[in-house]
């Protein structure tokens, strides 16, 4: 809200006019070919955590309160397959798909045309930065109402050399000074329209950056900076694929809780659960869980159903009994897991075989198996891996092997079934107190282990959740214990500790 700072009837003829935006739009700009990434479709279409580049990056503006509209400006002969993005995600907020310019300046020039003449804020943002925040957003459409322009950095951890043709130093920039641009930046219509109406006149006109169209065409307008993120990174080389592809793991990690008993049970009554692995451990307790939220659980293992999650025989019959009994199957979770200690050289075929079938062959059984259940629901498949994924671990190499496995498993599903509606995501407990890891490394001090309540409840709100392709680590507060009356919250971060068990059954 804009002040009034008016102290008599002299001072009110002075006040500026208070800025009045009609609306606030999002200017998603999705003109990139690709090019150096060496693929044979434009960066934004590429996938990342099971869903196109541009479709992350559009959700962020469509769940931002403060947008109310959303344009993109699409690659040249790409804008139905953005169209077919934008109608499949159900983005409502989008209300223009079209193609872009051959050059930033043009690009932007018909944005602002398809904005039309009313005062509103305008954020542009690359549309290959799909880890933009929530909070940077609201940030920059909360400081329009003070700045004309507002721009997004994060500080230089580099030291930055100026060079000159022959490649050598001629000026160090005091660090402290300097800061790496980001998007989006941010607009009040009327400042960027001059700011490219002024520069239309000069013949050299070439930009690749608003903000410095307004700082070179309108030098006395200051341009607001706030602060960025590390995670807010721009999809442009190969290696920034695989790293955007890491933070989404991380933050998927923040998976949405909800904040009382009704609001879980309004997610979960009528919904159909089969959990493989539902006798012990996570598995039971997530079964457990469910239930008192009025879904239908079925669990099924070893020990209590004679269910062997690496026969493929087995697997559907659990499956067909759980659909018969509700005529619907809309998650299903594979907790089952074995954990068996000793040098790889010294463990004999059985045991070997045992660990690779029910570790690996088991969630891949039950992953096709359960596919047709779950296009019908538009359901989610979740495993479980554990922190041995992220390096090797001596003595149960076996163990850490399938668990990486797992990951690899959760993520190439989650790009073949998107097509689908079919969601599927990975659990990675800290260590966990089960009965398998009590078997397997005997007593432990209690403070060092994370509930199974805790997992089940993290489980739980990722299954009703819109994840897909993650890899979500559930870890203990610091100072806290098993607290089975309240589940810790997950929260995100890479898990260094010895392997956490998944179940056992």
């Amino acid at each position: 809200m804009t002040q009034d700072q008016t102290t008599g009837p002299d001072a009110e003829a002075e006040t500026p006019t208070p800025w009045r935006p009609s609306r606030t739009v999002a200017v998603v700009l999705a003109g990139g070919t690709g090019t150096r990434l060496g693929l044979g479709i434009p960066k934004q279409l590429l996938k990342i955590a099971g869903k196109p580049i541009i479709e992350h990056t559009l959700a962020v503006f469509e769940t931002a309160p403060e947008i109310d509209e959303i344009i993109v400006l699409m690659a040249t002969g790409h804008v139905e397959d953005a169209q077919q993005i934008v109608e499949k995600a159900g983005l409502r907020k989008v209300t223009k798909v079209i193609e872009g310019g051959d050059t930033r300046n043009a690009t932007t020039r018909i944005a602002l045309d398809a904005v039309g003449p009313e005062d509103c804020n305008i954020l542009f943002h690359d549309a290959v930065r799909p880890l933009l925040s929530g909070r940077i957003v609201r940030e920059c459409v909360n400081a329009l109402w003070s700045y004309d322009a507002v721009d997004v950095a994060i500080p230089s951890a580099d030291t930055i050399i100026q060079v000159d043709e022959n490649d050598c130093i001629t000026d160090i920039p005091v660090r402290s000074r300097l800061r790496r641009g980001q998007t989006p930046q941010a607009f009040r219509s009327p400042t960027i329209r001059a700011a490219y109406q002024i520069a239309e006149d000069d013949p050299d006109f070439a930009a690749t950056d608003d903000c410095g169209v307004v700082l070179r065409y309108l030098p006395g307008t200051p341009i607001k900076v706030i602060d960025g993120s590390d995670e807010n990174i721009k999809v442009t080389h190969p290696v920034d694929v695989h790293l955007a592809d890491k933070l989404f793991q991380l933050a998927a990690a923040q998976a949405p809780r909800l904040t009382d008993h009704r609001s879980y049970s309004e997610e979960l009554i009528g919904r159909t659960i089969v959990v493989f692995g539902g006798s012990y451990g996570i598995g039971h307790e997530l079964t457990e869980l469910a239930r008192r939220y009025g879904a239908q659980v079925f669990p099924f293992s070893r020990s209590s159903t004679g269910t062997h999650v690496e026969r493929a025989e087995d697997v559907e019959a659990a499956l067909t009994t759980a659909f018969e009994a509700t005529g619907r199957i809309d998650h299903v979770v594979v907790t089952a897991g074995i954990l068996e200690k000793g040098a790889l050289a010294e463990m004999d075929e059985e045991t070997m075989d045992r660990l690779l079938q029910v570790n690996f062959v088991g969630p891949v059984t039950i992953a096709r198996q359960a596919l047709p259940y779950l296009q019908q629901t538009k359901g989610q498949l979740l495993l479980y891996t554990s922190s041995s994924y992220t390096r090797g671990r001596a003595r149960y190499a076996l163990y850490s092997a399938t668990k990486a496995a797992l990951v690899n498993l959760t993520q190439a599903l989650a790009d073949e079934w998107a097509d689908v509606g079919v969601r599927v995501n990975c659990i990675n407990p800290e260590r966990t107190a089960t009965p398998m890891r009590t078997r397997a490394f005997g007593e432990e001090p209690e403070h060092t282990l994370l509930a199974a309540e805790a997992v089940a409840q993290s489980s739980l709100d990722v299954l009703i959740s819109d994840l897909t392709g993650q890899v979500i680590d559930v870890r203990r507060a610091p100072g806290d214990g098993p607290t089975p009356s309240v589940p810790a919250q997950s929260v995100s971060g890479r898990v260094e500790t010895p392997a956490g068990a998944t179940s056992a059954n």
